[in-house]
């Protein structure tokens, strides 16, 4: 079994990274760009087949490990 985990800033958190980016595109010439946030996605295949068990165990890791739930939210999808 396939998931994804993509974890972003909160939103009203500062995001340096996705500020140095949006800077980088302009100065790129790419028109039209209004902002930029920037995250992580973990693409992580399990060896899992009862899905809500799977859901759960990623949801735990992300609580533990991929995602600092103080300033980030994360999505969990099984793919």
């Amino acid at each position: 079994m396939k998931a994804r985990v993509t974890v972003t800033l909160k939103s009203g958190i500062l995001d340096p990274q996705g500020k140095a980016i949006e800077s980088a595109l302009k100065s790129l010439g790419v028109d039209g760009v209004a902002s930029v946030r920037q995250g992580k996605v973990f693409d992580i295949e399990l060896a899992a087949t009862d899905k809500a068990k799977a859901e759960a165990a990623l949801k735990a890791a992300a609580d533990k490990l991929l995602a600092n739930t103080v300033i980030e939210n994360y999505r969990v999808e099984l793919l």
